[in-house]
């Protein structure tokens, strides 16, 4: 496994998410021991839930050069991936912790989730780049960018129930009927509650917003050096 996260291809973002997550933990147990309260200690096992899909995808590109002869193994791990993927991006619904009331240490905790939440979300990016990157193999840019379309507005969704309905990712494989009723309910509630059926649909393309951004940035060609102030030490510089 180790040995998958960390090819030339994905060390520098591997290492860098490694990095923010024990960061991020760090501070999680920082503010228990300070406090001697462990109410946050939840956003720990929160980041653990958003590395998963992150796994299931660096294992599916490992299984795809080998697709023909374990197809199942292939379509098992995307749609492992796929059922966990809203692990990732689910933790900025934690800052509704934040908004029963103001206190002393508002904005530490406020940093903290964001910190982990912001690590989430780059970790199931990361996760995301990678399936599209299979899909484009197979099926061409166009499909690539459908896929993340319909991923956005899937992976809300699954955030939708996690958040409101409580389900979470273990509950389609283990209490699929529970499941089920859960779904009748969200259908009658998005004609009784028009505004909360809204937040899928809002999420979604924040998360597609935000894919598109952060893929932009890391597609950036080089800079050229005419206009580029010279660095000391340069040719021409000082």
């Amino acid at each position: 496994m180790l040995n998958l996260f960390f090819k030339r291809e994905t060390a520098a973002p591997m290492l860098a998410l490694s990095f923010a997550s024990v960061a991020s933990v760090t501070l999680v147990i920082a503010r228990i021991l300070v406090t001697g309260n462990i109410y946050y200690g939840f956003l720990i096992w929160n980041l653990f839930l958003a590395w998963l899909p992150l796994i299931f995808a660096v294992l599916a590109c490992d299984y795809f050069p080998r697709r023909a002869k374990s197809r199942l193994g292939f379509a098992g791990l995307a749609g492992a991936w796929l059922l966990f993927f809203p692990n990732a991006p689910y933790i900025f619904t934690d800052l509704i912790h934040l908004t029963t009331r103001f206190y002393g240490q508002f904005w530490v905790d406020l940093v903290l989730i964001l910190t982990c939440a912001l690590t989430g979300l780059v970790i199931g990016f990361l996760s995301l780049y990678l399936m599209q990157s299979l899909v484009i193999r197979m099926f061409g840019q166009l499909a690539g960018w459908a896929f993340i379309a319909g991923a956005s507005g899937l992976g809300s969704f699954g955030i939708y129930l996690g958040r409101f309905l409580r389900f979470n990712s273990w509950d389609a494989v283990l209490q699929p009927g529970k499941v089920y009723q859960g779904l009748g309910t969200l259908a009658v509630n998005s004609f009784n509650y028009p505004h909360t059926a809204m937040f899928p649909v809002l999420f979604a393309a924040f998360l597609f917003l935000a894919y598109l951004m952060l893929y932009a940035l890391t597609h950036l060609s080089p800079v050229h050096s005419t206009g580029v102030p010279p660095v000391a030490g340069e040719a021409g510089g000082v």
